[in-house]
C-alpha cells in the first residue's frame, strides 16, 4: 500500500517503544502510521528460526516483573518458559549457587557455604537487595547517584562477593564489566530481579514485538520502510513524505539521535555465541558465570534446559560476552565448557551475534528519565530516555504517547 500523505501522528520505529507509543496514540483515537526500517517489527526485540532453531537476536530475557509489561502485554499469551532464580558461579575446579531461597529453595545450603565471603558480608547483601526489591521504588530514585561499583563498596559489598559473583552477572544484565553504570538504574533493575524470575516466550523474544504489533489498526505498521528526515509536522523516505500533526521518533538510540540532532548517545555491545551441543552440557536452568573470569564468556546458560521449544535437535547453548567480538568462537567454546565442566569440542557454532547497541550507557547522575518532547511537534521515544531494559523502552513509549496526547489537546483512552 503506498504510503498516505497526512496522518495525525507519524511513528518512527517499531522497537518496543514505538510499539507502545502507537498503540496508546490509536486506543486514544489518532490516526497513526508506523513506520519500520527492518522487514518485521521489534527493533532490538528480535527471533529468527534456523533449522528448526529459535535464535534470538542477543541473549534476552524477559522479566515479567517490570510494571510496564503487566499494563501492556497479555503475559500469559506469550507461555513464558522460566529460568531459575538463581545463579551458578564456577570457581576453582568446582561450582556453586547462589540463589533466591524464597523460589529455589535448594540453594539455601549452598546459599550459606557459598565462597564469597562471611555470614557478614552475606546479611549486607540481604541488607542491600530486601529493600530495593520490597520497599517502595521512590526510595530508589531518591538519595544521591554514585557509579554502581562505588555503592557496593560502601555497602561493604567489594571482595569476593562482588569478584566472583556480582561482577559477572551484573556485567552480562548492563553491558557493564568495570560497574560505572548509574547505582539508580542498577537497582531499579535489581528489583525486577528480586520480584520476578525472567523468562523466555516459548515461540522466541519475537514474541514480544509481534503481541504488540498485532494490536494495531491493520495497515497502519509498515516495515521496509527507512526514515530519511523528520521533523515535527513531515517524514521523508525512500517512498515519499508524510504530513502529520507531530512525529515521535523511536528508532535505535544511534538512528534516532541523527535523525532529531541531539548527541548520539553512548551505547554499549554484546556479542552472543549460539551452540549447538548433542548433549546439555548441565541439566540446571540457572545463569552459569565464571567466578574467576578465565576467559571472554560473562555469562551462558542452556536456553533448552528453560524452553525446550527453542530446539527441535539438541541443547541450545548461548554464551555472551562484553562488548563487539565477532572473532572468538573457540575462545568462547573452550571457556563456556570449563564453566560447565564440560567437553565442548562437538558443539556445532550455529550463529554469532554482534549486538553493537544493546543498551544505551546511564552513567551516575544522568536523571532516570529524559525529556521526550523536544518541542516543535517532535518527541523522541526509547530506553535511551528512561532506564536502559525493555521496562525502560515501554515506559518512554506511553510517556512520549502521553506528551503527544498533550499537545494535541487529546486524552488517553481508559
Amino acid at each position: 500500500m503506498p504510503l498516505p500523505t497526512q496522518t495525525d501522528v507519524v511513528v518512527v520505529g517499531a522497537g518496543l517503544a514505538g510499539l507502545a507509543a502507537a498503540l496508546r496514540l490509536q486506543r486514544a483515537g489518532l490516526g497513526v502510521e508506523v513506520l519500520e526500517s527492518a522487514d518485521a517489527p521489534g527493533g532490538r526485540v528480535r527471533t529468527d528460526e534456523v533449522d528448526g532453531t529459535l535464535l534470538d537476536r542477543g541473549f534476552q530475557l524477559l522479566n515479567p516483573a517490570y510494571p510496564e509489561v503487566g499494563r501492556v502485554v497479555d503475559v500469559p499469551a506469550l507461555d513464558l518458559q522460566p529460568f531459575g532464580a538463581g545463579v551458578v558461579v564456577a570457581h576453582g575446579e568446582g561450582r556453586f549457587t547462589l540463589g533466591d531461597p524464597r523460589r529455589l529453595p535448594s540453594s539455601l545450603v549452598s546459599d550459606l557455604r557459598a565462597p564469597v565471603g562471611g555470614l557478614a558480608t552475606k546479611l549486607r547483601l540481604l541488607r542491600w537487595a530486601a529493600p530495593v526489591g520490597f520497599g517502595p521504588a521512590s526510595a530508589v530514585r531518591a538519595g544521591s547517584d554514585r557509579p554502581l561499583m562505588a555503592e557496593l563498596r560502601q555497602r561493604g559489598l567489594d571482595g569476593p562477593l562482588t569478584d566472583r559473583v556480582l561482577r559477572p552477572f551484573l556485567a552480562g544484565v548492563l553491558a557493564d564489566e568495570d560497574l560505572v553504570t548509574s547505582r539508580r538504574v542498577a537497582e531499579m533493575i535489581l528489583r525486577s530481579f528480586v520480584r520476578g524470575t525472567p523468562a523466555v516466550p516459548a515461540r522466541g523474544m519475537q514474541a514480544l514485538p509481534d503481541q504488540l504489533a498485532a494490536g494495531l489498526v491493520p495497515g497502519t505498521l509498515r516495515c521496509g520502510v527507512r526514515a530519511r528526515l523528520a521533523t515535527g509536522h513531515r517524514v521523508s523516505t525512500g517512498q515519499g513524505t508524510i504530513g502529520a500533526r507531530a512525529v515521535v521518533v523511536a528508532a535505535d538510540p544511534v538512528a534516532a539521535a541523527d535523525l532529531v540532532a541531539l548527541p548520539r548517545p553512548r551505547v554499549r555491545a554484546l556479542t552472543t555465541y549460539w551452540f549447538r551441543a548433542a548433549q546439555p552440557p548441565t541439566g540446571s536452568r540457572l545463569l552459569h558465570v565464571d567466578g574467576d573470569r578465565r576467559g571472554p564468556v560473562v555469562n551462558t546458560a542452556v536456553m533448552t534446559n528453560a524452553a525446550a521449544s527453542y530446539s527441535r535437535d539438541g541443547a541450545l547453548v548461548q554464551a555472551t560476552v562484553v562488548g563487539a567480538h565477532p572473532d572468538l568462537g573457540e575462545d568462547v567454546r573452550r571457556h563456556a565448557g570449563r564453566i560447565y565442566a564440560a567437553d565442548p569440542r562437538g558443539w556445532e557454532l550455529l550463529r554469532t551475534d554482534v549486538i553493537t547497541s544493546a543498551l544505551p550507557a546511564h552513567a551516575a547522575g544522568v536523571p532516570l528519565q529524559r525529556r521526550v518532547d523536544l518541542g516543535e511537534g517532535l518527541f523522541v521515544a526509547g530506553d535511551h530516555r528512561d532506564t536502559p531494559s525493555i521496562q525502560g523502552a515501554l515506559v518512554s513509549g506511553r510517556r512520549a504517547a502521553d506528551a503527544v496526547l498533550a499537545r494535541l489537546g487529546a486524552a488517553p483512552a481508559a
